[in-house]
């Protein structure tokens, strides 16, 4: 991520793993692995054209259903299964929809005794849900992900906008099973048709070949195995004509900006980018590492005091939230960014009189501020806020709290959030996907890649005509305004949480104000933030609104308005 130092890279890339991979999952052999090795032992001759590229992949499976959304009810066809990608344009170029080497490849097929020297692909997971008797070319269709990098979809796809969801308590620990999985009456489907994308290496996705982690595991090499995957898709399913649109939580919001860079002559009709992070130089994870680099600590202060104001925290409580939120950010931006640039040049007693009005935001006390240089990164910011009554605070939803794992720890040793939900994703994924949707029973689900061990993701980024990569941290807001200069007609929809502290909500603004874009093309991009934290949907009554918000901005883009 950053040039100057491998440990600040490798410490915000495991902070901007954003938690959602945060479950373990169990390491297991690829499925079909002992078939394949079979085959090669059996195999004499050089390779058919109809053998197939990876190990066996399951059949797609397909389900009939029905949800009521707004009362109305929608009866949907359910397809879950695989489309496999290469890892280059001339590998991709090789592979047929079905996965299967084409019999005019102009490269040779691999030896399948040799399947580790086999060009990388990745077979990629995908659950796509279809609007029974609607009109393909008419119909718009929307690719969802979340993030990590390294995260399955599983979030997305259980708590926001798929047919059915898993009900979790809102700010609560729920006891473990029996979970509840519903209908979902937020669901999308209202408006459009909904593809829900495992990355390389997650979920049901699995990746081969030589070098295959190198292959998929970047920002520009995991951008191009997402924009094959779309292009494939829309040859498969014969919706080249379709409104389209990309929605991307988390790390999927850099995935979604570099996407829409990459998908060259596919005018998108919107972008939906749900917690955004553009620029990592922005992560309040780990900005010491980063010295002279100050907006994160300015970006981050006011989900510092969203969330000292819910948990009452604040010297003096404000009456209402949003009224104090924009004296913050005013603050912030104005004498605190100020303060911040002048470095070991700021007199004592400004300094002071920063650390005092720092203290009426926060709730954090004066005589820490000025420890701490003015500068308090997320990490420590969990852990003293609550600190007097031996409480974490959340880092993905702040509104959340739980037991310090160590009274003397000087930082948050887990995100009381992430260890609430967890576990209910995890049942309601497996359960929903075997059961209802029939498939991969034999197969072992990964929430993440994490633990698989060699996981290792590659920052360097390569912008739209720029050098192979640029100095300093990973940026990809060049990308996402090289997408909209290129399509004026291209929409934006920013949303987040006021307690979300791993990509704070003022960080998305911020970016946003500062895409290298022209001035009447700002108004092509709009905002919706909630009390809520970096999932929006897990609380109930902010996920009805978010769907409102999300179906009004498709209705108003899918021409292209």
């Amino acid at each position: 991520m950053h040039h100057v130092g491998k440990a600040f890279g490798a410490f915000v890339l495991g902070a901007v793993l954003l938690g959602l991979g945060m479950a373990r999952p169990v390491a297991a052999q690829p499925p079909g692995q002992q078939d394949k090795m079979k085959a090669a032992e059996k195999a004499a001759a050089p390779v058919k054209p109809a053998e197939p590229a990876t190990s066996a992949a399951q059949p797609d499976s397909i389900t009939e259903s029905a949800v009521t959304v707004g009362g109305q009810k929608i009866v949907y066809r359910a397809l879950a299964g695989t489309i496999t990608v290469g890892s280059t344009e001339a590998v991709d170029g090789m592979l047929g929809l079905d996965g299967r080497w084409l019999p005019d490849a102009e490269m040779a097929p691999p030896d399948p005794a040799k399947p580790d020297q086999a060009p990388a692909t990745a077979r990629m997971f995908y659950v796509a849900y279809f609007k029974k008797d609607a009109a393909p070319e008419t119909r718009p269709v929307m690719f969802l992900y979340n993030g990590g990098p390294g995260s399955s979809t599983m979030w997305l796809h259980m708590g926001s906008f798929g047919p059915r969801r898993i009900v979790t308590p809102d700010t609560e620990h729920k006891e473990g099973a029996p979970y509840t999985i519903v209908e979902n009456q937020y669901s999308l489907l209202d408006v459009a048709d909904l593809v829900f994308i495992d990355a390389p290496g997650t979920g049901f996705s699995r990746i081969m070949g030589k070098d295959k982690e190198k292959a998929f595991y970047g920002v520009d090499p995991d951008a191009h195995a997402f924009e094959r995957f779309i292009r494939r898709f829309l040859t498969k399913h014969d919706r080249w004509n379709s409104p389209k649109y990309l929605f991307g939580e988390s790390y999927g919001t850099p995935r979604s900006a570099v996407i829409s860079a990459m998908l060259e002559n596919v005018d998108l009709n919107g972008v939906v980018l749900l917690s955004t992070i553009l620029s990592f130089d922005n992560s309040v994870d780990g900005p010491r590492w980063n010295p002279g680099v100050d907006q994160a600590y300015a970006v981050a202060l006011p989900t510092y005091a969203a969330t000292a104001f819910y948990h009452k925290k604040l010297p003096k409580q404000p009456p209402a939230l949003q009224p104090f939120l924009t004296e913050v950010e005013n603050f912030a931006l104005g004498e605190y960014a100020s303060a911040l640039l002048q470095g070991s040049e700021l007199p004592d007693a400004r300094r002071q009189a920063i650390a005092e009005k720092l203290h009426e935001y926060t709730g954090l006390p004066v005589a820490y501020l000025l420890k701490s240089n003015l500068r308090v990164e997320g990490g420590p910011f969990s852990k003293i806020l609550q600190d007097p009554e031996g409480l974490t605070t959340g880092r993905l939803d702040t509104r959340y709290q739980g037991p310090d794992l160590d009274p003397l720890s000087e930082s948050a040793e887990y995100d009381p959030q992430s260890n609430a939900i967890s576990s209910a994703y995890m049942t309601a994924i497996n359960q929903y996907l075997r059961n209802e949707l029939k498939f991969g029973r034999d197969w072992t689900y990964k929430p993440s890649a994490y633990a698989d061990g060699n996981f290792m993701w590659d920052l360097r980024h390569k912008p739209p005509g720029g050098p192979p990569f640029t100095e300093g941290a990973t940026n990809v807001m060049t990308d996402l305004a090289f997408a909209m200069k290129a399509n004026p007609k291209m929409h934006v929809l920013v949303a987040g949480g006021y307690y979300d502290l791993a990509t704070p909500f003022f960080e998305g603004i911020f970016e946003m104000r500062h895409l290298p874009i022209p001035q009447n093309l700002q108004q092509n991009i709009s905002y919706k933030y909630y009390e809520a934290g970096h999932m929006v949907y897990v609380n109930e009554g902010v996920l009805k609104q978010f769907h409102d918000d999300v179906a009004s901005f498709v209705r108003a883009t899918e021409a292209g308005k």
